[in-house]
Formats: structure tokens, C-alpha cells, sequence
């Protein structure tokens, strides 16, 4: 599991992973939104609700987009 510089590939499979989760988490969430199942959130503003679950499928999706691309900014090589 070694690179020819003798860095680990485990930082690389563990950010893959956690994007794979929150991407799962993002959607079904938005999901959830809309189906109402929260309605002590959005009390009497149905927009709130729609809005709020259309924004998180939105976002999941764009991370996803990014995930799977490899457009997402890798913080290793930053600094």
C-alpha cells in the first residue's frame, strides 16, 4: 500500500470514503426534507421545507459532481 515515495494512500482512501458518506448524508437529508419529515423545522412555512430539502439534494449532488470528477481540491499538497 506504499507509493514510490514512501507516502501512505490511506489519507487519500479515508477522504474518499468521508466524501462518499456526507454525499449519502446531503441527499437523503434534502430527501427527508421533502417528505415532511422534520416538521418542527420548518413549522407553518411549507417554503422553508421545499427550499431547505431542494438545497441539500442540490449540494449533494454538486459534491458528488466534484467527488467523482477529481475537481475536488486536495489539502495535502496546499502547504
Amino acid at each position: 500500500m506504499e507509493t514510490e515515495k514512501g507516502t501512505s494512500k490511506m489519507p487519500q482512501i479515508m477522504r474518499n470514503i468521508f466524501g462518499i458518506i456526507m454525499i449519502i448524508i446531503y441527499v437523503a437529508m434534502g430527501v427527508l426534507f421533502l417528505c415532511g419529515a422534520f416538521p418542527q423545522l420548518s413549522g407553518n412555512f411549507a417554503w422553508l421545507r421545499w427550499g431547505g430539502g431542494v438545497l441539500l439534494i442540490v449540494y449533494g449532488l454538486w459534491r458528488a459532481y466534484r467527488q467523482f470528477k477529481g475537481i475536488d481540491p486536495d489539502v495535502t499538497t496546499r502547504y
